[in-house]
C-alpha cells in the first residue's frame, strides 16, 4: 500500500464483529452497525505545537483501538474500505 497519512492522521482498517449473540441469534448484515474498533495501518508523524516542535503519536501500525461511531473519513485504498481519522478521534487502545 503506497499511502501515508499526514500530520496526525491515522489510517484503520475496521474490524468485524460477530455474526452470532451471545445468546447464539444471528446478525444479519442488514441489522449489523459498523464497528466501532479497528486496527491501526499507518500513522502520521505527530502534530506541530506552534513553536515547531513535533508531538509524537499516541498509537502506531498495528494497535487495536476503539473510536466514536462517526469518526472518520471513509475511503477505498487499492479496494479495500479504510478509514482516515484524526489521532484526537480515537477513544482508546485496546490491550
Amino acid at each position: 500500500m503506497a499511502f501515508k497519512p499526514l500530520h496526525d492522521r491515522v489510517l484503520v482498517r475496521r474490524v468485524e464483529s460477530d455474526e452470532k449473540t451471545k445468546g447464539g441469534l444471528i446478525i444479519p448484515d442488514s441489522a449489523k452497525e459498523k464497528p466501532a474498533e479497528g486496527e491501526v495501518i499507518a500513522c502520521g508523524e505527530g502534530a506541530r505545537k506552534d513553536s515547531g516542535e513535533l508531538i509524537e503519536m499516541g498509537v502506531k501500525a498495528g494497535d487495536r483501538i476503539l473510536f466514536g461511531k462517526w469518526s472518520g473519513t471513509e475511503v477505498t485504498i487499492d479496494g479495500e474500505e479504510l478509514l482516515i481519522m484524526k489521532e484526537s478521534d480515537i477513544l482508546g487502545i485496546i490491550a
